[in-house]
């Protein structure tokens, strides 16, 4: 029986830009790095970034896996992340539900969305 997600990779040919982008500028929680694959620990759930061969370049299909990070406050955390030089397709907005939703994409064009839980 599966029980819960515990980790999610995105894979990549470029891992020290990765690991920089998702290190340094979003301050990822570093649980491991090795030569190919780096782990970071967002609670009980691991958010890594290995080292492919099969794969090069920027994402051919960046909206079909699209992580939602947690933040306290998504207009400082964009605002940060906008004067880091990260490139956001949807600035923070209320969604209909009252949450707030921001979209943006790291090095290789993947697609992720801070999530503002109320």
């Amino acid at each position: 029986m599966i029980t819960g997600v515990i980790g999610v990779t995105f894979w990549t040919g470029d891992l020290e830009r990765m690991y920089v982008f998702y290190n340094d500028v979003l301050r990822l929680p570093l649980h491991s790095r090795h030569e190919d694959f780096i782990a970071f620990e967002l609670g009980d759930v691991r958010f890594n970034i290995g080292l492919h061969n099969e794969v090069s370049g920027a994402s051919k299909d960046p909206f079909r896996f699209m992580p939602h990070l947690g933040v306290d406050d998504i207009h400082a955390e964009a605002q940060q992340l906008a004067q880091a030089g990260v490139e956001f397709i949807r600035q923070p907005e209320q969604e209909s539900w009252g949450g707030w939703v921001a979209t943006f994409k790291d090095p290789d064009g993947n697609v992720l969305q801070m999530l503002q839980l109320v």
